[in-house]
Order: structure tokens, then C-alpha cells, then sequence
């Protein structure tokens, strides 16, 4: 007997290998920041909503980089350095600009595996260059309990 299971398919994209794509489980409602923003701003928002980075839009909404707590504390380092207070520093001089994205046609696999090869807490997902969220390890671990696998 030969039993061949029926995948769920979401998208024409994905339809070859059955899984769901990023954009299913990726967060939308993302607070942003500017290149132009000071880093003290940068620094009150990631205390006050608990975040530990941010991407950066210019003004056409593309993303141009992100910038993390990391970022920050370079940023206090370089005050105390310098004696300097942190509002006169600007994300565009601490944000990274060299960025990992992800196509909004990737799926879940696609994603969880690079996770795998590179150490970042999540990624920024693009179409034309223009964000349209980011998904997390903790959005692919949610994915992945939905996964349907064989036992064959």
C-alpha cells in the first residue's frame, strides 16, 4: 500500500515543498527608528517597550539598518569617552548596515535553518527593499508546531 500525505500549502511560493511561509507568523507592528534620531531616544524606547533592537527606515521606508542595544552601549562608551552626553550621537553612526533579510517568499525551514548559521535574534523581512516585518527564533519555534511530519 502506498500512502503519499497531503500537504497544506499556503502559498504558491512554498508549494513545492509544503511548508508555510515567514510572512504567516512574522510581526508587522514593528517600532521603527530614523538614521536621523538621536540615540538617547533610541535608548528611552528600547527601555520602555523592552525591546533589544530596532530596524531603521529612511523616508521612503526602505530599511537602511538596524540598530540594538548593542549599538547603544557603544554609543555610552563613546560619550564617557569623549565627554560627551548621549544626544549628541545619531543612529546613523552606530546602526548596522551590513543586514541579513529575508524574502517574504522564504518558509519557515528556509529560515529556521538560517538561524542556524547565523547568530542573530531575528530578521528583517523585505520586499524591493521595503520592510515588512521580522520574524524571530521565537516566531519559528511557533511555526514549527504546526509542521506535519512523517514517519516514514
Amino acid at each position: 500500500m502506498n500512502f503519499t500525505p497531503k500537504f497544506e500549502v499556503k502559498s504558491p511560493e512554498n508549494a513545492q515543498k509544503g511548508y508555510e511561509p515567514v510572512t504567516n507568523y512574522m510581526a508587522r507592528d514593528l517600532i521603527t527608528f530614523k538614521p536621523d534620531d538621536e540615540i538617547g531616544t533610541v535608548i528611552a524606547v528600547l527601555n520602555e517597550k523592552q525591546i533589544s533592537g530596532a530596524p531603521v527606515l529612511n523616508d521612503r521606508k526602505e530599511l537602511v539598518g538596524i540598530i540594538s542595544e548593542q549599538d547603544c552601549l557603544k554609543v555610552v562608551i563613546d560619550s564617557v569617552y569623549h565627554n560627551q552626553p548621549v544626544s549628541k550621537h545619531f543612529v546613523k553612526d552606530y546602526m548596522h548596515t551590513d543586514l541579513i533579510t529575508i524574502s517574504e517568499n522564504a518558509d519557515v525551514v528556509d529560515v529556521a535553518n538560517m538561524f542556524l548559521k547565523h547568530r542573530f535574534r531575528r530578521f528583517p523581512v523585505v520586499k524591493d527593499g521595503k520592510l515588512l516585518g521580522q520574524v524571530s527564533k521565537r516566531d519559528i519555534l511557533r511555526a514549527a508546531l504546526k509542521i506535519k511530519f512523517t514517519t516514514w
